[in-house]
């Protein structure tokens, strides 16, 4: 195969699991916005994809960069894929509750309490700064992933009874290797 046509090719990372040290650490800064920033981005576009995900934080593949790609159109609509580098919520107001899942948390759900509307402030791709105002589903993906860059998953946000019992089936499904 030539080497221009293999640069192209996508990578599917396979997505990391609840229990792996790397989703409960802060992720580190971007600090170059280079070739090699953007080969993983449009990475994670085609790994999120592949997993049916409508956002994927850099430390749900093992990397712990502060990066996150979202689309909650799941791949219907280009225009829809937003890249979040260093991201940080600046405004939030009113509150939706809604069932939340995780891909790093496969099968398990949860209702969680998240803002009704945000603004995210973020660098694209080239590292150019924006800030973005986004409301319901859009709002939510903001606010799950930027938890990812600081080590927290939604299972953080349900009760303790709801929370301890999903911890206790994925022990069980570590102990069978299922997880």
């Amino acid at each position: 195969m030539p080497a221009n046509k293999e640069s192209k090719t996508q990578k599917i990372y396979p997505i990391t699991k609840y229990g792996d040290a790397v989703l409960e650490t802060s992720a580190k800064p971007i600090e170059e916005f280079d070739e090699e920033l953007a080969k993983l981005v449009e990475d994670m576009f085609a790994s999120m994809y592949a997993a049916q995900g409508v956002g994927l934080a850099a430390p749900q593949i093992g990397i712990s960069k502060r990066l996150a790609v979202v689309d909650v159109t799941v791949g219907k609509n280009p225009e829809a894929k937003l890249v979040l580098a260093n991201p940080e919520i600046i405004h939030f107001e009113g509150e939706q509750r809604e069932e939340e899942g995780c891909l790093s948390v496969p099968g398990f759900r949860g209702t969680v309490a998240r803002p009704q509307y945000v603004t995210v402030r973020a660098q694209d791709v080239n590292g150019k700064t924006f800030e973005m105002n986004a409301e319901g589903l859009l709002a939510r993906a903001f606010c799950h992933e930027c938890d990812h860059l600081d080590g927290v998953l939604f299972l953080q946000h349900l009760g303790m009874i709801k929370r301890d019992l999903i911890r206790r089936r994925i022990r069980k499904l570590r102990k069978t290797g299922d997880w």
